[in-house]
């Protein structure tokens, strides 16, 4: 049996899930995972997935229209659970014949997990703790993401080893797939071999030729480090803050200067509690875009996982996806030597 025969086994349960050549989705990362690099993933045997963000429906609808133009293999639409219209998105995706939608950003209502799946796509959901995972999967989630703290964006407090090695072995019923910190061929076969169905990467594609990012967004990306990509901090236990894992700029420093000016304000009953946290909280609002789009490197905000580190150049989809497998297919190779 070949390195590749073995690999496809590995992760056959993903790729019949996906209906993929290879169980590798791509992150859905707001202002960078648009039509033309959702279609180049899942053109290269991937699986893309468009970031909706706060799109509207009708937005919504032109994007997936967009990228049904660019590819004929599948691909899904990542909604967020918090967005006021999440029915009305769920409900272009079915009318757009969208297959998998990923429900993403917080506990997922039942109703909309019905809903899509009464539509006939596949639901996939965000699942931070094995105890979630099981609610999902009674709520109807045919398919789970775990995502540790390595990941770029909004993270939870726990790494991906961990939730790894707390999920995988007591979750068999529906495909797991693995997310955050993932950017070589080696851990993809690891997690695999742990239990997974496929792997989920982000940070790795910021830097794809087919990737709308900013140059100075993904040359601050091939210069980053892991140890560049920090969790904001909050200062304060009274005006909680979601951790947001970045490259570190002046934006963030002035993210800490805010929050002081803020608490301080409200120590000083100039603001009630509720003015104070809206504000905290409406700091990053259209940063990621200034950096995304604007190339504003300076002050947006440079989202970033941990395995940055291991992005060193801009690269077609094509040839980051041949280098992930032949890693991977090296990797099975050398355990199977070693096991004979």
């Amino acid at each position: 049996m070949t390195a590749r025969h073995h690999l496809d086994q590995l992760w056959s349960r993903g790729r019949d899930y996906l209906g993929t050549d290879l169980a590798i989705m791509g992150g859905a990362m707001t202002w960078v995972s648009d039509r033309a690099l959702v279609a180049a993933i899942s053109n290269a045997g991937g699986f893309g997935v468009i970031a909706s963000g706060s799109m509207s429906p009708d937005l919504l609808r032109d994007e997936i229209r967009g990228t049904q133009a660019l590819t004929t293999k599948p691909f899904g639409v990542n909604l967020i659970t918090l967005h006021p219209q999440l029915d009305q998105l769920v409900q272009v995706c079915l009318e757009e014949k969208v297959g998998h939608i990923v429900l993403a950003g917080g506990l997922p209502p039942a109703t909309a997990i019905k809903a899509a799946r009464d539509g006939g796509a596949k639901v996939m959901c965000f699942a931070p703790a094995l105890v979630i995972a099981k609610k999902l999967i009674r709520s109807g989630a045919d398919a789970i993401v775990i995502e540790g703290s390595e990941a770029g964006g909004h993270i939870g407090p726990v790494s991906t080893s961990v939730l790894a090695q707390e999920i995988l072995p007591e979750i068999r019923d529906v495909p797991v797939f693995v997310a955050g910190g993932i950017g070589r061929g080696e851990a993809i076969v690891s997690y695999l071999e742990m239990g997974a169905a496929g792997v989920q990467l982000g940070t790795r594609f910021v830097c794809a030729s087919e990737c709308r990012a900013h140059p100075k967004f993904k040359q601050a990306f091939i210069r980053g480090s892991a140890r560049d990509a920090v969790a904001s901090v909050a200062l304060d236990s009274r005006f909680p803050v979601i951790p947001v894992r970045a490259l570190q700029n002046e934006g963030t420093k002035r993210f800490m200067d805010k929050q002081r000016e803020v608490i301080a304000r409200f120590d000083a009953g100039e603001l009630d509690q509720k003015e104070a946290q809206l504000e905290i909280e409406h700091y990053w609002a259209g940063a990621l875009r200034r950096a995304v789009i604007d190339g504003d490197v300076e002050n947006g905000s440079l989202m970033a996982g941990q395995s940055v580190g291991m992005v060193t150049k801009e690269q077609p989809v094509a040839e980051i996806l041949a280098d992930l497998l032949s890693q991977a297919e090296a990797a099975v190779a050398a355990r199977r030597g070693a096991a004979a």
